[in-house]
């Protein structure tokens, strides 16, 4: 190349010099030699679906969680340690019409078919409590769960492997199993008319049933609850997706180390015979079998058993060997893979384990801590994606069936249908501790009753008026009482005041100023002005 079109091609560059000047500056977008190749990054970019295109692929994954959640050795317990911190004893309904008479009417229709198996349950197995935990359940194992409202009024709980695509479908939008329109906005669900397994060939169109996901008049009828990573993201995704290996291995490896157990936990007698040995062999102590090997020969292989003995052959000498086991490296490095485990569960590794003897007080409460702030935001989703619409669809229901309640309900509009759902909250790590640090705070105002409330899981506006209609009721009821004793001992010259009969708690410092006996027989009043 001449001087002159080198210095043409260094003031004008090609295309692709250009696009190369261009490169992005983050190492992430660089190749190295150190760096594996990771499958399912599109250059091009691709939206939440695109990773579970293959739908053979993603039921597979699916099964394979349940796997683990059936014959793991933590990880199923794992699972429900979850589930019972967010769940609990079951999340409470406050209905806020504005009307006292009607949250009370439809608190009570709620309770009494929420606790009715046959009413609740279109199987008639489950109560709603038991339905909760077991959607929860669905949602971190599988990935999603349905729940089917039906006209009589029980709900059916669909799984999710049942929610797909035959392979003649041609609809657009169509991802395994739910059919969108061009907003991603669900318009039917396809489920199988049997429970087809899920490796099975799903090939027609008929052998599903298209269930709308909203009725005539826009309301839901398909609940489908799922936790999204991405707003493209259609069906959900097991949370046990990012360590299938490490639970794997971690079952692999506890198995192991049992069979070593086993097998040096065994004593056995080493018999050495010399070249003229001329007695009878021994008898077998084991299970024995034969083995062909490459060469075409064969060999008596004898099975371990306690109390065994090996046989050599002449003039050979064994020495046995007997391993620390577990080895001491073997309780850090199970800790780490627990914690591995744990920690995509949103549980800290002592809760997972119920064991905290591996750490301090401060450890324990800091971690808890941190998972209650999992356990609310999977508590505030739950009744969101399942409590909410399952109690608009049984309001929906009583207004249509009680003429009295659809006259009020045509009155209030949407207000009927205002609620509130208040999720179970978590006992004080250290009670009196916490106790008096919340009290520190609100008697120097670093915080107000509502905020420290709030924090709790709870509705001060619902706390004062509980404790004054509660107070309120006690009192009136004391001094009935104080009145009936007065009247029945009128000569008494120490007359019963309602607070000897009731004890209320009495904030500090706040003194009970109780009014003065009355004066007795032939004693003159106390002088008021002085």
């Amino acid at each position: 190349m001449t001087r002159s079109r080198r210095r043409n091609a260094i003031e004008n560059p090609t295309l692709a010099a250009a696009f190369d000047g261009l490169r992005n500056d983050y190492n992430a977008a660089r190749s190295s030699r150190f760096r594996r190749t990771r499958l399912g990054v599109n250059p091009s970019g691709s939206d939440a679906d695109y990773h579970y295109r293959s739908e053979s692929d993603y039921l597979r994954m699916m099964e394979l969680s349940r796997e683990f959640f059936r014959n793991d050795v933590v990880v199923g317990q794992g699972v429900r340690r979850l589930i019972d911190n967010c769940i609990q004893e079951g999340f409470s309904l406050d209905p806020q019409t504005g009307d006292d008479g009607l949250d009370l009417e439809l608190w009570n229709r709620w309770d009494a078919w929420s606790r009715d198996r046959d009413a609740c349950d279109l199987s008639g197995r489950l109560d709603f409590h038991a339905m909760e935990r077991l959607v929860l359940q669905a949602t971190i194992v599988d990935g999603d769960m349905l729940v089917l409202p039906t006209v009589d009024g029980p709900l059916e709980l669909i799984e999710a492997h049942r929610l797909r695509s035959p392979s003649n479908a041609k609809a657009a939008g169509l991802v395994h199993g739910v059919l969108m329109d061009a907003h991603r906005r669900p318009l039917e669900y396809w489920i199988t008319k049997q429970d087809i397994g899920p490796l099975a060939a799903l090939r027609l169109v008929g052998e599903v049933t298209k269930y709308p996901a909203r009725d005539a008049a826009g309301q839901p009828q398909v609940f489908h609850v799922y936790r999204p990573d991405r707003v493209s993201q259609t069906r959900g995704v097991t949370a046990f997706a990012p360590i299938v290996d490490t639970i794997g291995m971690h079952d692999d490896i506890q198995f192991a180390k049992l069979v070593q157990q086993q097998i040096v936990s065994c004593f056995g007698f080493i018999r050495s015979r010399p070249l003229d040995f001329r007695g009878g062999a021994p008898a077998a102590h084991g299970d024995t079998a034969a083995e062909t090997l490459v060469d075409g020969t064969s060999r008596t292989v004898e099975g371990i058993a306690p109390g065994m003995e090996l046989t050599t052959d002449p003039g050979e000498t064994i020495t046995a060997f007997s391993p620390n086991v577990p080895n001491p490296e073997f309780f850090p490095h199970a800790s780490l893979i627990l914690t591995f485990i744990s920690i995509n569960l949103n549980l800290p590794l002592a809760v997972f384990l119920l064991d905290p003897s591996k750490t301090n007080f401060s450890g324990w409460r800091g971690a808890i801590d941190q998972a209650r702030m999992g356990f609310r935001e999977i508590q505030r989703w739950l009744a969101g994606c399942l409590h909410r619409p399952v109690y608009r669809f049984k309001a929906r229901q009583w207004i249509t069936e009680d003429a009295a309640l659809g006259r009020r309900a045509a009155t209030l509009g949407e207000k009927l249908f205002q609620h509130r759902w208040n999720p179970p909250i978590w006992a004080y790590i250290e009670p009196l501790t916490d106790g008096q640090a919340d009290l520190l705070q609100v008697r120097n105002a670093l915080t107000s009753p509502r905020r420290l409330h709030a924090r709790r899981g709870a509705d001060w506006d619902e706390i004062y008026a509980e404790i004054i209609a509660d107070n309120s009721a006690a009192i009136k009821a004391a001094k009935k009482a104080a009145l009936e004793i007065n009247g029945e001992f009128p000569d008494d010259d120490a007359p019963v005041h309602w607070r000897e009969i009731l004890s209320l708690p009495t904030p500090d410092g706040v003194q009970i100023q109780q009014a003065p006996p009355p004066p007795a027989k032939n004693e003159e009043p106390p002088n008021a002005a002085t």
